[in-house]
């Protein structure tokens, strides 16, 4: 079985962690390395739920920050073991998960063993099952079923961000919108009405909607509303009876999913609307004491974050959280997925002024 040396740099941790394999359905090895690491600190009282791993510590401070990171990747394309090259004069750890996110876990493992007196209470959490489909995301179950884990003054995504902050997240609901046709032939198309021409009016709504830029505390999201896909026909002589396209709206933090969905009926009023899928933004909190230390320990400015992430599941219980973590956010799930070691190192040097109040 393989383990993990947590007096290791957190550059050589990060190999170590990429080097076993976890893709989704196949976190145990991993989960079970780290079960092994974290159990033999006296500091922290370990808990285990499936392939997550929850990490306290309990020293009766005045707030408590949740710090956590998922375990599995995607796929991998021949692009492990990992291996350490120089590029243009840096030090750079090429291989899956070392922007997606492992890089961040090994950060997080490395604090987590040498923390035995922060300036705040923490709990560590390492999670299974990011990659897939949401009902099995290991941070959504202990959501589901203990809550009170996940409960803080703010929280900390290790998700790839280069050594950035993004605060919050924008939300994301799916809908179908349908138009509604008569069958004819194709030859005597004036029997029917044709669903698909009954769809222009529909997307010359999108084409003329103008998303909104809403400012979330101190930070500028972007919403989008868009077509990504359209189905319909029936076959090449009969005129279609049905036209289905789904849209995406991407939607900032001062919206609730009641809203945006509000919203998404508003705009294709007079059509057919289902709601297929949602998921709540999360308010960055930046305003908060706790957020603007982070701030100034880690250094730099917050940015939002345009896509969804898990920090969505602690601002729905009240937490306020960022997204902190290196690699370049645009590596992750790619064959060249690589991390470079200095942005590492700096994400590692900010948690740990901040976590120990220096």
């Amino acid at each position: 079985m393989p383990t993990l040396d947590l007096t290791a740099s957190s550059a050589d941790l990060t190999r170590a962690i990429c080097d076993i394999p976890s893709v989704s359905d196949d976190e145990t090895t991993l989960a079970d390395a780290i079960h092994d690491a974290v159990s033999a600190l006296p500091h922290l009282q370990v808990l285990r739920f499936g392939d997550t791993i929850v990490a306290r510590t309990d020293l009766g401070r005045a707030q408590r920050v949740a710090i956590a990171g998922h375990i599995d990747t995607v796929p991998i394309n021949g692009n492990l073991p990992t291996r350490e090259v120089e590029e243009e004069g840096e030090a750079v750890i090429w291989g899956r998960g070392t922007v997606d996110m492992k890089a961040g876990v090994a950060v997080q493992l490395k604090l987590a063993a040498e923390l035995t007196d922060p300036a705040v209470d923490i709990t560590w959490i390492w999670y299974d099952h990011e990659e897939v489909e949401a009902s099995r995301n290991g941070l959504g179950r202990i959501e589901r079923e203990r809550p009170d884990l996940l409960a803080a003054d703010f929280a900390v995504l290790g998700e790839p961000t280069a050594g950035e902050v993004e605060g919050g997240c924008n939300g994301t609901l799916r809908a179908v919108v349908r138009t509604h046709g008569v069958r004819a032939h194709s030859a005597r198309w004036w029997m029917g009405e044709n669903a698909l021409h009954a769809a222009a009016p529909l997307l010359m709504r999108l084409a003329e909607y103008h998303p909104k830029t809403i400012d979330v505390d101190g930070l500028a999201y972007r919403e989008g509303l868009s077509a990504v896909r359209i189905e319909g026909g029936v076959a090449g002589n009969v005129i279609p009876d049905l036209c289905e396209v789904e849209v995406n709206f991407r939607f900032a933090p001062s919206r609730s999913v009641e809203q945006a969905s509000a919203h998404v009926r508003k705009v294709f009023e007079g059509y057919d609307v289902d709601i297929t899928d949602s998921a709540s933004a999360a308010r960055p909190g930046l305003d908060a004491p706790l957020a603007q230390d982070f701030l100034r320990a880690v250094g730099g400015t917050a940015r939002p974050k345009y896509g969804w992430t898990d920090v969505a599941r602690f601002s729905a219980l009240g937490v306020p959280a960022v997204n902190y973590g290196p690699g370049d956010p645009s590596l992750a799930h790619h064959d060249q997925e690589r991390v470079p070691v200095a942005q590492i190192e700096r994400v590692e040097r900010g948690l740990r002024a901040w976590l120990s109040g220096s």
